[in-house]
C-alpha cells in the first residue's frame, strides 16, 4: 500500500499544521469582528447544481460521484456517461453556499453577512500552486445591491492580509458590465465577448502586444488596434465611452471610498482587463495582487444571478475569496510569520509518576501548552527531536525545578 498521500493533496507536520490553523483563526477572527457569521456545508452537492453553476473552466475539474448500487448498474447499461454520477465535490464555496441560502432563507438576516472556512476540491492537473484538495476563505454578503457591500468587503479583507502580515499589496477593481459596453463600442459582437474576455484577462501577463496577437489570430483585426491603443486604461477613458454612467460612477465611488479607508497601507485601483473566471460574476469583480511576490492572493465578485437559480427570483449576493494555500506557501518560504502563539513545552516523567505529572502539568498550562511524554531511554536524541517539532522547552518532572528553554541551557 501507498503512504503518499494523493497527487495534489498534502500531509502536514504539526509545525505546519499549526500554522495553517493559526492563520484561519486570526482570518475568521477578523471577520467575526466584522460582524460576520461562519456556517458550514457539505463537501458533497447534487450534480446537477455543479453542472449549472456557470462555474467557467472549474466545471471541467469537478470531481464527480459515480452512483450506487442498481442506479449505477442502470446508468452504465444505458452507455450514456452523463448518468453515471449524481453527486460531485464542490469546486469553491459560492455554489453551496447560494444553495444554502435558497434553503434556510426564513432562518437568516437580510442581508446576510457569511463566513466560509473550508476545504473545496477540483480535479486539477497538480503542480505548484495547484493542489487538488485546498482550503479557501471566503466573507459574501447576500441579499443587497448596495456597492457599500464591495467597500465593506474589500476593507474586511484587506484588513485580515494584513493581520497575518501580508502587507504590500494592491486591490484591482473592475465591473464586469463596464467591460461589456467597452468592448461592444469597439466593435465587437455580443456573441463574441466572452472569447475576447479571456484574452484581455492575461493583459498583465503577455502585454497589450500578445493580447493583440491572440486576438488578431481570432479574428479582430480592427477592434484589437482601437482598443489597446487606449491602454492602459482609466476611468476618465471609460467615461467617455460608456454610456451607462451609473456603473462607472458605482465603480469610482467603490475605489474612491476603499481608498479613503486603506489609510495608505494599501491601494484600490481599477483596472479595465480584470475579468476572474467564474461566469457567475455579473458586476464588480475584485483581485488583491501581492507586490512582493507578483501573485494573486485574493479574488471576488458579485453574482446577483446565482441564488436565483434556486429561487426563481434574483438575490443579489458579493463575496470575496482569500487565496488561503498561497499565502500558506508564502509565508513558509519567508520563514519569518509570527504566530503571536502561546509556548509550547513538554513535561517528562517516569511511568509511576503519571498521577502527580499530570497534575502539575495542569499548573504548567496555566503558562504553557504543555505536553507530557514518559521518560525514554534516549532523553537527548528525544529533546533533539521535540525541538524540531516546534517545542520550546521541557521539564523533567521530579529533576528540573522549572521549565528549561531549547537555546537558553
Amino acid at each position: 500500500m501507498k503512504i503518499t498521500p494523493v497527487k495534489g493533496t498534502n500531509d502536514y507536520l504539526p509545525a505546519q499544521a499549526e500554522l495553517r490553523n493559526y492563520l484561519q483563526k486570526k482570518i475568521c477572527e477578523t471577520y467575526e469582528q466584522a460582524g460576520f457569521q461562519r456556517i458550514a456545508t457539505p463537501i458533497i452537492e447534487d450534480i446537477e447544481n455543479l453542472d449549472k453553476s456557470e462555474g467557467g473552466d472549474n466545471l471541467n475539474l469537478i470531481f464527480k460521484v459515480m452512483k450506487r448500487g442498481e442506479k449505477l448498474k442502470k446508468a452504465i447499461a444505458s452507455q450514456n456517461p452523463d448518468n453515471i454520477a449524481d453527486m460531485g465535490l464542490r469546486y469553491d464555496l459560492t455554489l453551496p453556499l447560494s444553495r444554502y441560502y435558497a434553503n434556510n432563507r426564513a432562518s437568516l438576516p437580510q442581508p446576510f453577512k457569511v463566513i466560509q472556512m473550508d476545504r473545496v476540491y477540483r480535479a486539477e492537473r497538480p503542480q505548484k500552486g495547484r493542489l487538488r484538495e485546498f482550503i479557501q476563505c471566503d466573507i459574501d454578503i447576500l441579499g443587497s445591491d448596495s456597492s457599500t457591500c464591495e467597500i465593506e468587503l474589500i476593507h474586511t479583507t484587506a484588513k485580515a492580509l494584513l493581520n497575518i502580515g501580508i502587507n504590500n499589496f494592491k486591490v484591482k477593481i473592475n465591473d464586469r458590465r463596464i467591460l461589456r459596453e467597452i468592448l461592444l463600442s469597439v466593435g465587437f459582437e455580443e456573441d463574441q465577448l466572452d472569447s475576447v474576455c479571456i484574452s484581455f484577462d492575461k493583459l498583465n501577463k503577455i502585454k497589450a502586444e500578445g493580447v493583440e496577437a491572440e486576438l488578431t489570430e481570432k479574428g479582430f483585426d480592427k477592434a484589437v488596434m482601437k482598443l489597446l491603443s487606449n491602454a492602459p486604461f482609466t476611468l476618465d477613458y471609460v467615461k467617455e465611452i460608456c454610456k451607462n454612467s451609473e456603473y462607472v460612477d458605482s465603480l469610482a465611488y467603490i475605489i474612491d471610498t476603499s481608498n479613503a479607508l486603506a489609510d495608505g497601507k494599501y491601494v484600490a485601483e481599477y483596472d479595465m482587463t480584470l475579468v476572474r473566471g467564474q461566469g457567475y460574476y455579473t458586476g464588480t469583480v475584485f483581485e488583491v495582487e501581492s507586490l512582493d511576490f507578483n501573485s494573486s492572493i485574493a479574488g471576488g465578485g458579485r453574482y446577483d444571478n446565482l441564488i436565483g437559480k434556486f429561487l426563481k427570483e434574483q438575490i443579489p449576493a458579493v463575496g470575496f475569496s482569500i487565496g488561503f494555500e498561497r499565502i500558506y506557501s508564502i509565508l513558509m518560504e519567508k520563514e519569518s510569520y509570527n504566530t503571536e502563539k502561546q509556548k509550547k513545552v513538554v513535561l517528562i516523567y517516569e511511568e509511576d509518576q503519571v498521577a502527580d505529572a499530570i497534575r502539575y502539568a495542569e499548573e504548567l498550562r496555566k503558562t504553557y501548552k504543555t505536553a507530557l511524554y514518559i521518560k525514554p531511554k534516549k532523553l537527548g536524541k528525544f529533546l533533539n527531536k521535540l525541538e524540531e517539532q516546534g517545542f520550546d522547552g521541557f521539564q523533567v518532572f521530579g529533576r528540573d525545578e522549572e521549565v528549561r528553554m531549547f537555546g537558553e541551557q
